[in-house]
């Protein structure tokens, strides 16, 4: 170690964790803006660039690397958080979505390149590039935003963002070998794609099943040992699978989707927490790197054609993609065009673009400004008008909105008996009824009710309010009378 390696790593974590905060910071004025979070991660990055403050990084090694990293880290997250109810009601559109939507969005996109002047190659590369939705983008708004979206149409957009990256990376691998070695592509590129997309399924079922069956048994020492193994777990559903070819983006979801619906999840709550705050280390980390690694002036050369094929993703290639794709799975013609709007993009076509400049193909760095300036044009057209055309279109869920607070118990031993939360509606047989009244089992009662922000003591003689939640302590054999009482659960 030099002398002043210490030095070094000191201004490093400066500059790092002042760049984080800053992003952290100025993350507050999207909602009053109704800027994407994603283009203030990445403006932050570009501001500390080489046309900024000075900052030089062109590592797309790097850059690839640690964009793999957080998408499995934020698509791990987004597993955990669907329910397998919601996955058998959109799959076999998303799945349709994810294949053919993605070839159909590439060829459109191909061709408006090509016919505004791209070489045929450089046009095909940059549709392969460009055709995949993003996860840290779809997630970010669907679920970040508070927008509480009709189910069927939000795990639609959610499940495609998941399962549309290995077509995407397929595409742009055969594109790019043709560009830097001439090599054409194989007769068995269906097979290849099918046999990516069933190797990451059942690997990653496999390893999900393994790691639920670990978190139910295992007495760790601490509950902070937890997450480390559910870390573990997101890193092998990603890592095992793309070592047997398969897709490994893929096998993460999957995985994660299966442990998080384990019925009885140790630390449920506190691993929710943590993962989501991972997600967003994650993520706030990502769009600064390829943030730093844009050239902004470059920016300014390929805004002409960015912004032509930018509006032609928006405007043709998705929502050609979406009426070919899903319209012969019955949606309604509002939630098929809410479908083919929010075909967000992110950091997947800008990871994705890094590729052909590691390969050495011709006019690769040109290629990935040109994604990166459509990325932007995506993120504000359509990304800063969600809000807006959710309630435009009538598409927000009549559901009860999200429990204002999490109840968990915590211990290193596995407890018996269950917390529930549920929310009281006006139709609910509780609501106007006293808790003294209500015919709870003796070894049920409420341990807390928050009514309008403010936390209310369960005391018999308590009223239930529509809009309250309430937090109820049960045992598995009384649960379904509880449920009878309640009606459905909700998600702590």
């Amino acid at each position: 170690m030099t002398p002043n390696e210490p030095r070094l790593i000191a201004l490093a974590l400066v500059t790092v964790g002042a760049l984080m905060a800053l992003s952290a910071l100025t993350s507050r004025l999207t909602g009053r803006l109704g800027v994407p979070l994603l283009l203030v991660f990445l403006a932050v990055g570009m501001f500390a660039g080489e046309d900024g403050l000075g900052i030089h990084f062109a590592d797309f090694g790097l850059a690839f690397q640690a964009g793999t990293l957080a998408l499995v880290l934020i698509l791990f997250d987004g597993g955990l958080n669907t329910a397998v109810r919601d996955v058998r009601a959109g799959l076999r559109p998303a799945a349709v979505l994810a294949t053919l939507g993605v070839v159909i969005t590439a060829a459109v996109v191909s061709l408006a390149a090509w016919l505004l002047g791209a070489a045929p190659l450089h046009a095909a590369l940059l549709g392969a590039i460009v055709s995949s939705t993003d996860a840290a983008a779809v997630f970010s708004v669907l679920r970040g935003s508070g927008i509480q979206l009709r189910k069927r149409v939000g795990i639609t957009l959610e499940l495609e963002s998941g399962l549309n990256d290995p077509m995407a990376v397929l595409l742009t691998v055969v594109t790019t070998r043709l560009l830097t070695s001439g090599e054409p592509a194989s007769a068995w590129l269906a097979l290849e794609i099918v046999g990516e997309l069933v190797i990451g399924a059942a690997l990653g079922w496999l390893v999900g099943w393994a790691g639920r069956q670990l978190l139910v048994r295992a007495r760790l020492a601490a509950g902070g040992l937890y997450p480390v193994l559910t870390l573990a777990l997101a890193m092998m559903a990603y890592g095992l699978p793309t070592l047997l070819h398969g897709s490994g983006f893929l096998a993460v979801y999957v995985a994660a989707v299966v442990v998080g619906n384990a019925r009885e999840l140790p630390y449920r709550a506190g691993l929710l927490r943590v993962h989501d705050a991972a997600a967003w280390v994650a993520q706030v980390g990502m769009f600064l790197v390829l943030g730093l690694l844009v050239t902004p002036h470059r920016l300014l050369d390929v805004a002409p054609l960015g912004l032509a094929l930018g509006l032609v993703l928006a405007f043709v290639a998705r929502p050609a993609a979406v009426a070919l794709s899903v319209a012969p799975f019955r949606y309604t013609i509002k939630e098929l065009a809410y479908v083919a709007w929010v075909g967000l993009r992110g950091a997947v076509p800008i990871i994705l673009a890094t590729y052909p400049v590691m390969a050495g193909a011709p006019g690769a760095i040109d290629t990935f400004h040109l994604v990166f300036f459509i990325v932007v044009v995506n993120a504000i057209i359509p990304g800063s008008t969600i809000r807006f055309v959710t309630d435009r279109l009538g598409l927000r869920s009549a559901e009860p909105p999200p429990p204002a607070a999490v109840l968990e118990v915590t211990s290193t031993q596995q407890l018996a008996g269950r917390i529930l939360a549920f929310h009281v509606d006006k139709a609910s047989a509780a609501s106007g009824v006293a808790i003294k009244e209500l015919p709870f089992p003796p070894e049920t009662t409420v341990m807390l009710i928050v009514r309008a922000g403010a936390m209310v003591a369960p005391r018999g003689d308590v009223t239930l309010q529509p809009g309250d939640h309430l937090y109820i302590v049960t045992t598995a054999t009384d649960e379904p009378l509880v449920r009878l009482i309640f009606g459905q659960q909700e998600e702590m």
